[in-house]
């Protein structure tokens, strides 16, 4: 049985994760569970099944949305917030999904680096680029996120049906601005590395 199932949402991040300690653990699967919330989410679950995994990491890159952020840095999500879940016949919070409470209290004891900062708060998850500082502002101020990115809301709503426990580690590659996608291609393979170090002080 797999205990630890890492699922990614493109194949250069995976790429990167491979190429670290990660890839030869017996007791870790590494995978890419595909670009935006639903395939994810159909990954996640596909993967589940198959190696009854004791806990599923989303791990990527994302977006700042908090100006004391740097690049390269990372962060654990507290809790995942569904960002572009749209009510408009009434009105209720969006959905968010907390991260396992026993891993993120084992990060917090276990982690350290003097090469990058780790932060734990809320990433924004939603099928949305952001790549205007004006949209930026505008999500950070609606929902308190540190970061954002894409998929994190498909994998745990896959988990929570499953009743797996759930955690998002993202690396920040990019400010969500004008600049962004550029930004990500040319941060995203260091980014990585510094997501698996953070995993690598999880595991026993």
């Amino acid at each position: 049985m797999t205990n630890y199932l890492i699922l990614t949402p493109l194949a250069v991040e995976l790429a990167s994760l491979s190429a670290t300690p990660l890839a030869k653990r017996s007791d870790v699967h590494l995978a890419v569970g595909g670009h935006g919330k639903v395939q994810f989410a159909l990954s996640t679950q596909l993967l589940i099944q198959k190696f009854q995994p004791r806990l599923v990491i989303c791990a990527g890159g994302a977006g700042s949305l908090d100006p004391d952020l740097r690049n390269f840095d990372v962060v654990v999500a507290e809790r995942t917030l569904e960002h572009d879940f749209k009510l408009r016949f009434i009105e209720r919070p969006l959905p968010e999904f907390p991260g396992d409470l026993p891993t993120l209290e084992t990060l917090k004891r276990r982690v350290e680096s003097d090469a990058f900062a780790v932060h734990f708060g809320t990433i924004a998850s939603g099928d949305e680029d952001i790549v205007d500082a004006t949209r930026a502002s505008e999500l950070r101020k609606s929902t308190g996120a540190m970061a954002v990115a894409w998929e994190g809301a498909g994998a745990a709503r896959a988990c929570r049906l499953q009743g797996v426990p759930f955690i998002e580690i993202r690396a920040i590659t990019d400010s969500a601005n004008g600049t962004a996608a550029r930004e990500f291609t040319e941060n995203i393979k260091l980014g990585m590395k510094n997501v698996a170090s953070v995993i690598e002080a999880l595991l026993p």
